[in-house]
C-alpha cells in the first residue's frame, strides 16, 4: 500500500485521499532503491532529500497537510519539539521516503526481519493456534508491509488486506517486480460487493485475518463516516470496519507499525471480543468505536509524529450519508 503526493487537477482543492495520484515518484524512489542497494543507505538520504524538495515544491496540498498536521502535534503535545515550518515538513516526506524503502526492502528481501520487536504477537498467535479468525484494524502509521512480509515465515497466519490499489498501481507494480508474492493477499474494495463479503467471512470462518485500515475516509460522493476527536479536533473516520466486524461476527483487533533506529516495532492490541450494531443504537456505537479507535491512532502516532503518513486534509468535514444497516458493508 502506498500513499501518493499530486492532487488530481479539477478535483475540489485535493482534499480527499484518493484525489491524490502518483507523479513519476515511483521512478525516483526505484532510482534511489538502486542507490541504496550499491552506497547504503546514508547515500540514499543525501539524494532522496533533493528530490522531497522538488516534490514539496509541486504538491501544494501535501505540503499544506504535513504542515496543518505537525502544527496539531505541537499544540497537543509541546514538550515533544516536533519541528514545524517546512523544515518540519520535509522531515515529515524524507520519513515517508524512508516508509517506501523500507517496503521495497522487504519486498526485496533486504529488511531486517530480526530486527522486528513484536508487542502482543500472543493475542493473534493464540488465535491462531485456536483456528479463530479474526479482523484486524490498521492505520497509516508505520508500515504495513512489514505484518505481510514477516507473515510469510509463519505459513499458518493468512492474512487478507483490503486496499484500493487502483491510486497506487505504479507503486504496486514495483513491488511485484521485486516479489510476485506481494500482490498475492489483496483484496481491491473501492467497491464493497456482497460476493467479497461472503469471501472474507469463508476466509474467518478458516482461522484467517482479513486487515482493513480505519483512518482513511472512503471513496464515496458521500461517503458513511463518523466523528471523533483526534489530536484536538474532530475528524471523520470511516465506520466500514466496524460494520465489516459485525458481519464477520469475528473479534476485532488493532495493528500499529513503527520504524526504529535499528528496525521496526509491531504493535497488536485487543479492541472488542466481538461487535454488534443494534440498529437503535448503531450510531451511537459507531461514535464509541471511532473515538477508542481514534484515542489508540493518537497514542501511538505521538510516539513517532513523523512516520504518520496521510497527505491530505484529514479534517476536513465531508458531505455523508445515512448509516448503512448491516446487510451492506462499506470499504
Amino acid at each position: 500500500m502506498s500513499e501518493t503526493l499530486k492532487p488530481e487537477a479539477g478535483t475540489e482543492s485535493g482534499r480527499h485521499w484518493a484525489h491524490i495520484n502518483e507523479v513519476s515518484f515511483v521512478g525516483g524512489m526505484r532510482l534511489l532503491f538502486a542507490v541504496y542497494r550499491i552506497f547504503g543507505r546514508w547515500p540514499f538520504r543525501l539524494m532522496l532529500y533533493p528530490v522531497l524538495l522538488w516534490y514539496m515544491a509541486r504538491n501544494p496540498v501535501a505540503r499544506a497537510a504535513s504542515l496543518d498536521y505537525l502544527a496539531r502535534v505541537q499544540r497537543r503535545r509541546p514538550d515533544l519539539r516536533i519541528p514545524s515550518g517546512l523544515g518540519g515538513a520535509l522531515r515529515h516526506f524524507a520519513a515517508f521516503g524512508e516508509s517506501l524503502l523500507d517496503k521495497m526492502l522487504l519486498w526485496g528481501g533486504l529488511f531486517p526481519l530480526d530486527k522486528v520487536t513484536v508487542s502482543g504477537g500472543e493475542i493473534v498467535t493464540d488465535a491462531v493456534a485456536a483456528k479463530r479468525g479474526g479482523l484486524l484494524i490498521c492505520t497509516h502509521l508505520g508500515n504495513l508491509e512489514l505484518c505481510r512480509v514477516a507473515g510469510r515465515s509463519h505459513p499458518e497466519l493468512k492474512l487478507t488486506v483490503l486496499v484500493h490499489t487502483k491510486h497506487a498501481q505504479a507503486f504496486n507494480r514495483m513491488l511485484a517486480q521485486l516479489d510476485p508474492r506481494s500482490q498475492l493477499d489483496l483484496i481491491q474494495v473501492t467497491e464493497m460487493t456482497p460476493a467479497t463479503a461472503v469471501l472474507l467471512a469463508e476466509k474467518v470462518a478458516r482461522g484467517e485475518f482479513v486487515v482493513i485500515a480505519g483512518d482513511r475516509v472512503p471513496v464515496s460522493r458521500s461517503p458513511r463516516v463518523t466523528t471523533a476527536n483526534f489530536l484536538g479536533a474532530e475528524a471523520p473516520f470511516p465506520i466500514g470496519p466496524y460494520v465489516l466486524a459485525s458481519l464477520l461476527e469475528c473479534p476485532t483487533y488493532l495493528m500499529f507499525s513503527q520504524r526504529t533506529r535499528h528496525g521496526a516495532t509491531l504493535c497488536f492490541e485487543p479492541f472488542r471480543e466481538q461487535i454488534s450494531l443494534p440498529r437503535k443504537q448503531r450510531e451511537q456505537l459507531f461514535s464509541e468505536l471511532a473515538a477508542d479507535y481514534a484515542a489508540r491512532l493518537e497514542h501511538h502516532c505521538l510516539q513517532t509524529p513523523l512516520q504518520w503518513f496521510n497527505f491530505y486534509d484529514f479534517w476536513a468535514q465531508p458531505q455523508t450519508s445515512p448509516s448503512p444497516d448491516n446487510r451492506h458493508a462499506p470499504h
